[in-house]
């Protein structure tokens, strides 16, 4: 997933003593350990805090990773290499992981598809015992241009443990057709890489802009080669976008195949509706970037009691957006409602759920908690942040 792609976003807040730009070189780990003692003398510590400078990583912290190697995969996507701290306790094919992103000293959450072996071993070019996930840069992603384009080997990040159910099950279909579009490939390329043996018969049906923008393509192309599945690429510049009725053709059995589907949320819906006309909708297994949208209403203003800060937000923006918008540092987590992390109390006024149309009212003198990353202003709102 990238899914599936998720904002807890916390400032660093201390002002750290700097003792001297230049680390490289043979110097570079003793300014380096230097600067440790410094930050270390400068700030209320407690005894946690000291063993974090010492081992960042160790049982018992927080969870945390450290980038091995951030590897091109297209011109605007890269897969980031993590070597996890001791308490990582591994992950299902096909399941997400938070990734919390320091940029300019604000902390960004997002979720990402795992895409290495499950069980350690070295594959792909992924070093054994390290973690991966592929993200493609979008336009305005603040974290998934970060991770592209600026992201480096040495950095620690913070790790959440695996979660999500887009995973195949024991034993598996017979027939198995995956479904893909843009950087929807990477749940799928996990499941691949770990299964792909145990799969008798499977169909690929992946779409992109262009030849160049298909992620995972030569791997994609050596399965294909090999007879290990069907693989079919849906080009934009050379077919048009994907008409699911090219399915008759493409791969003419998909009926009967247990489908296996990511990709933008447009593609979801038509597939969902697709499968639902065909009478299988029981076959389709969706995993989604951000939840599904319904017709949006008028909106209204939201105020954030505590900030003070008011703004005018139309009936399609969650209250999240807005309030990052408006320059607020907003709790988050998943951004579709699935992990709660976004949470806040509403102490009045109504707000609409953008997934499903319903309105929640504000009916008592105790707050109301609500997730902003999936509900919208109905006309007006307050809340607790």
């Amino acid at each position: 997933m990238t899914a599936p792609s998720i904002d807890r976003a916390t400032p660093d807040g201390a002002t750290r003593p700097r003792l001297g730009a230049h680390t490289d070189g043979p110097l570079g780990g003793v300014v380096r350990g230097a600067r440790k003692v410094a930050e270390a003398l400068a700030t209320p510590l407690v005894p946690a805090d000291y063993l974090d400078l010492i081992d960042p990583m160790r049982t018992g912290a927080d969870l945390r990773g450290r980038i091995v190697e951030v590897r091109p995969e297209t011109a605007d996507a890269a897969t980031v290499v993590i070597r996890p701290g001791r308490g990582w306790l591994g992950h299902v094919p096909g399941q997400y992981i938070r990734i919390g992103v320091d940029i300019d000293g604000v902390r960004h959450w997002r979720a990402y598809s795992l895409t290495h072996r499950a069980d350690g071993s070295a594959a792909a070019g992924i070093p054994a015992g390290c973690i991966a996930i592929t993200t493609k840069a979008i336009p305005e992603g603040k974290v998934s241009n970060h991770l592209v384009r600026n992201a480096r080997p040495g950095t620690l990040v913070m790790l959440d443990q695996a979660t999500g159910d887009f995973t195949l099950p024991t034993p598996a279909p017979a027939k198995v057709l995956f479904l893909t579009a843009g950087s929807g490939i990477t749940p799928v390329i996990g499941m691949l890489r770990n299964h792909l043996t145990e799969l008798a018969d499977v169909a690929h049906v992946h779409c992109a802009p262009s030849g160049g923008d298909v992620i995972f393509h030569r791997e994609l192309a050596a399965h294909h080669e090999t007879g290990r599945l069907d693989l079919r690429l849906n080009l934009d510049d050379e077919h048009g976008v994907l008409d699911l009725v090219s399915l008759e053709t493409l791969v003419p059995d998909w009926r009967e195949r247990e489908t296996w589907l990511c990709g933008p949320t447009a593609l979801l819906d038509a597939a969902e509706q697709h499968w639902a006309d065909a009478g299988v909708p029981e076959r389709l297994h969706v995993e989604r970037f951000r939840p599904s949208v319904v017709e949006p209403g008028e909106g209204g203003t939201v105020s954030f009691g505590a900030s003070g800060v008011t703004v005018d937000a139309d009936g399609s923006t969650p209250i999240l957006d807005a309030g990052e918008e408006a320059g607020l540092i907003m709790p988050s987590g998943c951004r579709m409602g699935i992990c709660f992390g976004c949470v806040l109390p509403m102490r009045a006024g109504a707000v609409r759920d953008l997934r499903t149309g319903d309105v929640t009212v504000h009916e008592s003198d105790e707050p109301l908690p609500i997730q902003t990353c999936i509900n919208a202003v109905a006309g007006s709102c307050e809340i607790d942040h």
